[in-house]
């Protein structure tokens, strides 16, 4: 298994020092619901409430482009990614898919003395 790299939302990581910028990396998923998940989501329109089948391709796009993002840092060699957001939007024919975009600042760093 792949060392573990440390994210945050932040720019900095307390106990550590920034010693080497590595540069931007993202994940970048474009996601559709499944038949099912289009099927149901529909009659939970209908009915009102949180659609959760939506929420669940949402959720498992942002886990996709989180992943990416930690592939694309381990390709530069970083072992720390700061910063860390999430965009999304939609995509497609009358929103048909949602994009998720994971981005972040890929850098070295090293326990503060």
């Amino acid at each position: 298994m792949p060392e573990t790299l440390q994210t945050t939302t932040t720019f900095t990581i307390e106990g550590y020092r920034i010693v080497e910028y590595k540069g931007l990396v993202r994940g970048i998923v474009v996601r559709s619901p499944t038949l099912g998940q289009g099927f149901l989501g529909g009659l939970k329109q209908i009915i009102g409430g949180q659609i959760g089948a939506y929420a669940e391709m949402c959720e498992q796009a942002r886990e996709q482009a989180y992943e990416l993002l930690l592939l694309h840092a381990r390709e530069l060699r970083a072992n720390a990614i700061v910063g860390v957001r999430y965009e999304s939007s939609e995509v497609g024919r009358q929103g048909s898919a949602t994009e998720v975009l994971c981005y972040g600042t890929a850098v070295i760093i090293q326990r503060s003395q």
